[in-house]
């Protein structure tokens, strides 16, 4: 930086540095991965056809049901992709709201999560003539845990399974607590879904946790789900550690610490935020580039909350507006740095994509990114105001300028055929889906955020928006906004039913965006302030082998932060 841009004073985030160093930079073959593409094949088809020969014995569909379970949380869904909604769709078409063959929490969650509208009335059966849930319930603990998840697919208006979750929660936390001692393992299973349900789980680290539970139901589980199971986990994880090897060389290329040391070095952070949207083999250069995206929009939200001058915000929004490389000479030395990375990202997957005839993915991408920069523009200028907007326009602007916007947007870069140019117009058009999920990361970083931007000068949060407009205090803000956030879930559940044109595999990808910030912003910010939990799920993702995975396994690899 030049001696006139020192002499310039500039607010100060100390945003801690990144506790990985270079230890993803270089990719460590696994040997033993070698050869095993063909075990893996057999082991698919074999299954594929026990899926088919379900559907079609009535007698089976609850084991069928159980089986589709086991399949998503062991994280091989993707691999069943159209065997599980030919099953879906066959039950739908047997039973429709008259399920009657076995649990109906299960059939309810499922058929929810696969977009079909089944009615919640079935849960009537659980009540007294009273209206209340029956005690008799807590005699069935599994049953209990099952309405209970069942309960996070209800959307608007849904009263009995509002009160279901009441019910549930309350019971369970009880048991957990009873259970301690006796059964640890069944009180461990219960915590951890009154910590996060399985709707709000990413694919990824269910798998994880679930792959070691499964292996321990020893009177049923079925070993060639659980060995294909475990081998795909390996496979895939051999697949991540060379894409984030690949992306640790790129970021040490930028040097971030040293040309931008003002900016959050979050590279491996970025790359298990990437993972969370989608962690399957075909969206490997999707992936990457989600990745690079991310890891820039964290430096450019640095650069316009913490560090660039007004007039320097200005000239940068500018240039992205013009996309153009022409922009380069009138941006600040660092700025430069920035600009120049950015453009490289979007024509490197420009390239990739112009063979698969599919370029016109970026055009959107690119409107995304502008629309995002224009909001924190509008933000560094009301911060420079020194304006005190409402909560109407803060909430308004801060939605954009989560970055949910722009992700749900970028994130279709690279699927393939999909990603269409209807996909890509819903997307940017900002629909229901979409806004759920940015109000739920607004929503989310503000509750945590709101503290430390205050130290600093930063636009007014929606949180103190809030407290000043209507005179209530911090706490009251945060349990209002938490309630919020459980609303916008009911929203994003509701868009799952109706978002009919919208293919499955897009619909996911914002609900996994959605369920990344439940993971990152659950009690605190863990994507600034990097904490022992957030570690531990990316060793155990990247670094630990499943063949000796464990429930303590991330507890083997020791780091100092």
């Amino acid at each position: 930086m030049s001696a006139k841009q020192n002499d310039v004073i500039r607010p100060n985030a100390n945003f801690p540095p990144s506790v990985w160093g270079d230890q993803f930079l270089i990719q460590k073959e696994q040997a033993e991965l070698v050869d095993i593409e063909e075990t893996v094949r057999n082991l698919k088809d074999d299954l594929r056809k026990d899926i088919m020969t379900s559907i079609d014995v009535q007698m089976e569909h609850t084991k069928l049901l159980n089986l589709i379970e086991s399949i998503q949380r062991l994280g091989i869904a993707y691999i069943f992709e159209d065997e599980i909604k030919q099953a879906l769709q066959h039950i739908h078409d047997v039973y429709g709201d008259k399920w009657n063959s076995g649990s109906p929490s299960l059939w309810f969650r499922l058929l929810r999560q696969q977009g079909f509208s089944v009615s919640c009335d079935i849960f009537n059966n659980y009540r007294d003539k009273d209206g209340s849930f029956k005690e008799s319930l807590t005699n069935d603990v599994q049953g209990l845990l099952e309405l209970y998840e069942a309960t996070y697919l209800r959307v608007q208006g849904e009263d009995i399974l509002d009160e279901a979750l009441v019910f549930t929660k309350t019971r369970l936390d009880n048991i957990a607590k009873d259970l301690v001692q006796s059964n640890y393992a069944l009180s461990t299973q219960i915590t951890e879904a009154l910590k996060r349900p399985i709707h709000k789980r990413l694919p990824r680290l269910e798998a994880l946790h679930y792959i070691p539970f499964y292996q321990q139901q020893v009177s049923h589980y079925n070993e060639s789900l659980l060995k294909l199971a475990k081998l795909d986990f390996n496979l895939l994880q051999s697949l991540h550690r060379k894409e984030l090897s690949q992306l640790s060389r790129w970021w040490k290329g930028l040097d971030v610490p040293k040309n931008l040391p003002y900016a959050r070095d979050r590279l491996v952070e970025c790359y298990f935020w990437a993972l969370g949207v989608y962690f399957e083999p075909q969206y490997s250069h999707s992936r990457i580039f989600l990745a690079k995206v991310i890891s820039m929009s964290a430096v450019l939200d640095d650069t316009y909350d913490a560090y660039g001058t007004y007039e320097e915000l200005q000239i940068f929004t500018e240039a992205i507006q013009r996309w153009s490389i022409t922009c380069m000479a009138v941006l600040p030395e660092y700025m430069k740095l920035i600009f120049q990375a950015l453009i490289d990202i979007y024509e490197e997957m420009e390239e990739i994509l112009t063979k698969e005839g599919k370029s016109y993915q970026l055009s959107y991408a690119k409107e995304s990114m502008k629309e995002l920069i224009r909001s924190y523009m509008m933000e560094a200028k009301w911060a420079n105001e020194g304006y005190i907007p409402t909560t109407e326009e803060n909430m308004s602007l801060r939605f954009v300028s989560s970055g949910y916007s722009m992700l749900a947007t970028t994130c279709l870069v690279g699927m393939g055929d999909i990603a269409t140019h209807e996909s890509m117009k819903w997307a940017l058009a900002g629909p229901p889906l979409v806004k759920a999920s940015c109000a739920i990361a607004r929503l989310m970083d503000d509750i945590f955020s709101q503290r430390e931007e205050k130290e600093r000068k930063h636009v007014t949060s929606s949180v103190e928006s809030y407290m000043k407009e209507y005179n209530v205090t911090e706490e009251y803000v945060h349990d209002l906004f938490n309630k919020k956030v459980e609303e916008a879930w009911k929203d994003i559940n509701r868009e799952l039913l109706m978002c009919k044109d919208v293919p499955m595999p897009i619909i996911i990808r914002v609900i996994n965006l959605t369920r990344v910030m439940d993971v990152l912003y659950k009690t605190k910010d863990s994507f600034t302030n990097v904490g022992e939990e957030l570690i531990n799920h990316i060793k155990s993702l990247l670094i630990c082998d499943m063949d000796h995975m464990n429930f303590s396994c991330s507890h083997r690899y020791r780091m100092d932060v």
